[in-house]
């Protein structure tokens, strides 16, 4: 297939990293899974030939690189770059410990870095690095300081990237998904969801295949770089953040 890519997608192996693998494989690309559990393994193998097993944590920059340069080994080159690899601890500032804080930055933040530094020497014209970021990085909820700063810094190093990267033909997006029910959001009770739903201007929860389908559009565009892409059910509209 002349058009056939070749992605990298981080926290893959559920949610919406799981539903991103699937849509490009659906699409005829193959893709790199990576997560840090061996379930990453098998799902590998019940996608098919054209997706590949990567298991590592995005923290650990070596592991990351290992990673990376065993899909080149396998495939040649990377052309699309997912940073959805999540993780959140809740807390009040005064409460959270400082374990947790870092934690969430290493995940979330520095795990994007280290995939992005990983990766940079096989991107080329007409790749594309797409963040997933959330709504959280953008207006405030409390108790959530340390996923906002994660977000809102993932947010940032998307602008800064996409200009850096822009004279080699690299877009660099960020994707912002609403209130999607996945195993980051099973801990909240039914309660919190419902109040949570009833600020979505489309009331309803997000799917994961919806979050999808706006990364592989995204991936494809080739002159749009440095957007915030909200698929949110109107969220973030009505607290009137600006895009």
């Amino acid at each position: 297939m002349v058009d056939q890519k070749i992605w990298f997608v981080t926290g893959a192996s559920r949610g919406i990293g799981r539903a991103i693998a699937e849509s490009a494989l659906g699409a005829g690309d193959k893709v790199a899974i990576l997560a840090r559990g061996a379930e990453v393994e098998t799902l590998a193998e019940e996608l098919g030939a054209n997706c590949m097993a990567c298991r590592a944590d995005v923290s650990d920059a070596e592991a990351v690189a290992a990673a990376v340069a065993a899909v080149v080994a396998n495939w040649g080159t990377i052309d699309v770059v997912v940073n959805n690899a999540g993780l959140h601890r809740g807390g009040r500032i005064g409460r959270i410990p400082l374990a947790d804080w870092d934690s969430v930055i290493d995940v979330n933040l520095r795990g994007a870095v280290n995939v992005i530094r990983a990766a940079d020497a096989h991107l080329g014209t007409g790749s594309a690095v797409i963040n997933v970021g959330a709504v959280v990085g953008f207006r405030g909820f409390p108790g959530d300081s340390a996923y906002a700063a994660s977000k809102a810094g993932l947010a940032g190093l998307t602008r800064a990237l996409a200009i850096e990267f822009a004279a080699r033909g690299i877009t660099v997006n960020l994707v912002i998904p609403g209130l999607v029910l996945t195993e980051m959001t099973s801990g909240l009770s039914e309660k919190a969801l419902e109040g949570m739903r009833k600020t979505i201007p489309m009331g309803r929860y997000g799917d994961p295949g919806e979050i999808a389908q706006v990364v592989e559009w995204v991936a494809r565009s080739r002159y749009m770089t440095g957007a915030f892409v909200p698929v949110d059910g109107g969220l973030l509209s009505s607290f009137g953040v600006p895009g």
